[in-house]
């Protein structure tokens, strides 16, 4: 079996082969009073994805290209992560918790806000 394009990345492994680590969780409604507060958030999933609909003002940094783009990243301050349903950005969450950052995981994901009727964004990417 070839591993996924990420589990090849250092700092990222398959689901289930580390013990679980409590990945602090935020809720969409709490996403959107953060983001009106201007907290920067992170959207790790593939370019197909972002297009197709996303939360506006977003940093979109798809999962596989993380450990390489860390830096464009927030300096310091909260991160709440975001992805299709908040499984991937739990991991990446767990990721950028051990590597000093303050993550939150967004519960539900984009398809979360999304249910929650929370304006979205289409297009591409930023390059």
């Amino acid at each position: 079996m070839v591993p996924h394009p990420v589990h090849a990345r250092p700092g990222f492994v398959e689901a289930g082969s580390l013990p679980p680590m409590d990945v602090p969780e935020i809720d969409v409604d709490e996403l959107a009073e953060r983001r009106e507060a201007g907290e920067v958030v992170l959207d790790v999933r593939t370019p197909g994805e972002y297009e197709e609909a996303h939360v506006p003002g977003v940093l979109f940094i798809p999962m596989d290209e993380l450990v390489e783009r860390l830096d464009e990243g927030p300096a310091d301050g909260p991160l709440p992560v975001i992805c299709a349903t908040g499984s991937r950005s739990a991991q990446v969450t767990q990721y950028l918790r051990n590597q000093g950052i303050d993550a939150m995981n967004v519960a539900g994901g984009t398809m979360a806000w999304i249910d929650a009727g929370f304006p979205v964004e289409t297009g591409e990417a930023p390059a």
